[in-house]
């Protein structure tokens, strides 16, 4: 079943146009992969969805309601969890500080349960709780955004960039950490890479766009198989 699309999306900032009749779906329970060179639009598709980019025309449907164009809170309370490439965690704060801002409107006892199951997803984060999150190693600031994010409980996850600048060991990790959310817990998830081989090594499904148009649709391991675009787009030579 379809959790989340765009119809014949055409959206930007203000006047400026970056995507173009984008057609896009992702299923439930599955990682839907985008992939594509810098500035394709593939973090405007993820504003675009949650209220934070200027839609000119076509709709955002979740759970087959129209969202489109609304604001970032009330598709985030639908169950819709962004986390951007960057200003994904308070620095300042200690991991357990995270944590808690992170389900700040839940009450004391569900905040508790639902700090320990996702340090039960995330076992290495319980020996920082009393660090603060700017002394973490990339990749451990990485984990707690997303264990933030799923403090919540939400339905999707959208992650942009998640492995930036962290060596391919870390890399590595946390794209193994996004297969087990997936098979572990059943979320439905969107990942957004620079990584594209490996992010579509671990894909069900997945896009590639290219200055703002949808140029591929279809299994990972099609659009790596392609002649054309795994070189010209994607850096990946056979």
């Amino acid at each position: 079943m379809v959790m989340l699309q765009t119809v014949n999306l055409y959206s930007g900032y203000g006047k400026l146009k970056v995507l173009f009749d984008i057609n896009f779906r992702a299923k439930e329970r599955e990682i839907t992969v985008i992939v594509g060179p810098n500035g394709a639009g593939k973090t405007t598709l993820l504003n675009s969805i949650c209220g934070l980019a200027t839609i000119h025309s076509g709709k955002v449907i979740f759970e087959g309601r129209e969202i489109t164009g609304m604001p970032t809170h009330k598709v985030a309370k639908m169950g819709v969890a962004y986390l951007p490439q960057l200003g994904n965690v308070f620095s300042d704060l200690t991991v357990e500080e995270n944590l808690r801002i992170a389900g700040y409107l839940l009450e004391e006892k569900e905040l508790k349960d639902r700090i320990d199951e996702v340090l039960d997803l995330f076992p290495k984060l319980r020996a920082f709780l009393k660090r603060k999150a700017g002394t973490l190693s990339g990749g451990e600031r990485r984990m707690l955004a997303i264990a933030m994010a799923l403090i919540r409980k939400p339905k999707i996850l959208l992650l942009d960039e998640m492995t930036t600048d962290l060596a391919p060991i870390l890399v590595k990790r946390v794209l193994e950490k996004v297969v087990e959310l997936r098979d572990r817990l059943g979320l439905t998830i969107v990942l957004v890479e620079q990584h594209a081989k490996r992010a579509l090594e671990i894909g069900d499904w997945a896009y590639l766009l290219v200055s703002g148009t949808m140029r591929f649709e279809g299994r990972p391991d099609e659009l790596l198989e392609h002649p054309q675009f795994a070189k010209l787009y994607l850096g990946i030579v056979k």
